[in-house]
């Protein structure tokens, strides 16, 4: 009990800490439709897989961590260069939601 109170307010008052936002369900949603917007010209199961993992991720990380899905379908059914484009342009979508040093660009 001690330890997870001097965690809390060691969390609470360290210099320099962020504050993540949590999405609401409103913002997951754009994130949702702007993820199953960059695989929508693309079918296969695998594509209906993520689709599936799309809806049923609860929060902004676990939609990030399926981009590498998205990335690997775009891929395989256009281009890698189309691929990176598409992945790149959902960086805006999760700004504010994740932090900086996690939405590196692909190169």
């Amino acid at each position: 009990m001690l330890a997870t109170l001097t965690r809390l307010v060691l969390n609470t008052f360290q210099p320099g800490a962020k504050s993540r936002k949590v999405a609401s369900l409103r913002d997951l949603q754009g994130i949702r439709s702007a993820l199953l917007q960059s695989i929508e010209d693309c079918e296969s199961l695998q594509t209906e897989r993520l689709r599936h993992k799309i809806s049923g991720a609860k929060n902004a990380q676990e939609l990030w961590l399926l981009r590498n899905d998205a990335y690997q379908i775009i891929s395989h059914h256009h281009s890698q260069s189309a691929a990176v484009t598409r992945i790149n342009g959902l960086r805006n979508v999760f700004e504010g939601w994740l932090e900086p040093r996690h939405l590196a660009k692909i190169k």
